[in-house]
């Protein structure tokens, strides 16, 4: 089983970066394989707790080099709850990959250990008579110190559903648990390293904020 590593974050760091300089990131560090995975943007400022900035990724297998690619920009740019990551938050940014593994139908929506079990949820709106879906990673209802049914709540919602939440709707989803490995890297961390692996800072082409 592939497992989550710096290399896979140093490869999402080389590629934001080659991103503002409209140039091509370096060859990744690490094998090909196919998983499902998630890029992670936080922002730390001040040595406060770090504040999520971009989180985007993919429940279906991808290819580990394009997938990472294509979900560190996602999260960095595309992520509709935050406005575009700009090269002057950098040296405030950590980064995690996240692959996941381990995937488990649930009986019932408690059927989950809080930290252990990243859970998708599945449902169908019934005002709109549409099918709804949200995921949560496995550290997400810790940090935010939720309960489970305050988890799955808050996965309701991030699923657009706005109607009333009942123990009824509850019982009504399916929800799919999964496991992960993960790696995080801070920006000063990522520079260090490409100091000594590749024998200079990465440099910014552009000084100005730059999409």
């Amino acid at each position: 089983m592939v497992s989550a590593n710096q290399e896979m974050v140093v490869y999402c760091f080389d590629t934001l970066v080659a991103h503002y300089n409209n140039q091509e990131p370096p060859p990744p560090a690490f094998d090909q394989a196919q998983h499902p995975l998630f890029v992670t943007w936080k922002k730390v400022v001040n040595g406060g707790d770090p504040r999520l900035r971009g989180c985007i990724g993919t429940l279906e297998a991808r290819s580990l080099i394009s997938g990472l690619k294509d979900y560190a920009l996602t999260s960095a740019l595309r992520d509709r709850r935050f406005p575009p990551i700009q090269a002057n938050e950098l040296p405030f940014l950590e980064c995690t990959v996240s692959i996941l593994t381990d995937y488990e139908t649930a009986n019932n929506y408690l059927d989950w250990e809080i930290e252990k079990h990243g859970i998708i949820i599945e449902f169908s709106d019934p005002v709109y008579s549409t099918r709804r879906s949200a995921t949560y990673l496995p550290e997400v209802a810790a940090n935010e110190g939720w309960t489970k049914i305050e988890a799955i709540d808050s996965l309701i919602r991030k699923s657009g559903y706005n109607g009333p939440i009942t123990d009824e709707l509850r019982m009504q989803l399916q929800l799919t648990r999964y496991q992960s490995t993960l790696f995080t890297m801070h920006y000063s961390e990522y520079v260090s390293y490409v100091k000594e692996r590749r024998g200079e800072a990465p440099i910014l082409a552009a000084k100005s904020p730059h999409y």
